[in-house]
């Protein structure tokens, strides 16, 4: 379910202080972290409960998303009230990699409960989601890596938010970090194709935070340590053959509906 649905109830615009910006990752931590949330409406399409909120802490505010563990719908294929953790792991691996492809994202208590708390990102509402998912944007292939790398899902046309500067967040990460390869998503125009300078210095990045690095340490809090395990695998392999990966045999390839 993406962010920017028109179907959420009416809410504030969060215009409470200064804002802060997504790739302010510190301030925004800190916001998400300490602030008071207040719940302004719901994006009645989601599948999980997932809430519009107002967040302020000394002067500074933003909109953000809750998602409390307790209104997440129980999965087959993952373990119950996982979800939130594995939202805050992938943007985990996002500040690894250096691409701030993800909106700051914590783990905190909220009005219905713990739950994971992440900036709201607005956006361009003139840019086309269809084109830019089937385009060869550098900043597509970033979020392609990336997916990989968290083994995502449930990459949908919807979870990928543009704001119109040229960089493009995603959003929606709770099923991700799964042992087995799950990997579906509508971004497979490189598949098998060689990854580029940029993609491998990334993933170099994540591999040594996971193997000596904070991130390591950060993912063992989160996920299982076969998830953790998992994920350094992945990285591995792809550090070797330098290519992104082609679509599973056994598993759906892109997710339905794919918006």
């Amino acid at each position: 379910m993406t962010q920017s649905s028109r179907d959420r109830a009416p809410a504030g615009d969060g215009s409470l202080g200064r804002s802060v910006s997504p790739r302010d990752a510190e301030a925004a931590e800190r916001l998400l972290l300490a602030g008071r949330l207040g719940v302004e409406g719901r994006l009645v399409q989601a599948s999980n409960a997932t809430l519009y909120c107002s967040i302020e802490h000394e002067g500074v505010s933003a909109a953000c998303v809750y998602k409390p563990v307790a209104g997440e719908r129980p999965l087959w294929d993952f373990p119950d009230g996982t979800l939130a953790e594995r939202e805050v792991a992938a943007y985990a691996v996002s500040k690894a990699m250096g691409w701030g492809l993800v909106p700051p994202t914590v783990h905190r208590d909220g009005p219905y409960g713990p739950g994971m708390v992440q900036l709201w990102v607005e956006p361009d509402p003139d840019i086309d989601l269809v084109a830019l998912s089937r385009s060869d944007d550098e900043a597509i292939r970033r979020m392609a890596v990336f997916d990989a790398v968290v083994n995502n899902a449930d990459r949908k046309i919807g979870h990928l938010l543009p704001p119109g500067d040229g960089h493009v967040y995603g959003c929606d990460h709770g099923v991700c970090f799964s042992v087995e390869y799950k990997l579906r998503t509508v971004l497979w125009q490189w598949r098998g194709k060689p990854l580029t300078a940029e993609a491998v210095e990334a993933l170099g990045r994540v591999h040594a935070g996971l193997r000596e690095g904070p991130l390591g340490e950060r993912l063992a809090e989160l996920l299982t340590a076969e998830e953790v395990d998992a994920t350094r695998r992945r990285v591995e392999l792809m550090l070797k053959h330098r290519i992104h990966p082609y679509p599973p045999e056994d598993w759906p390839a892109i997710p339905w509906p794919p918006l």
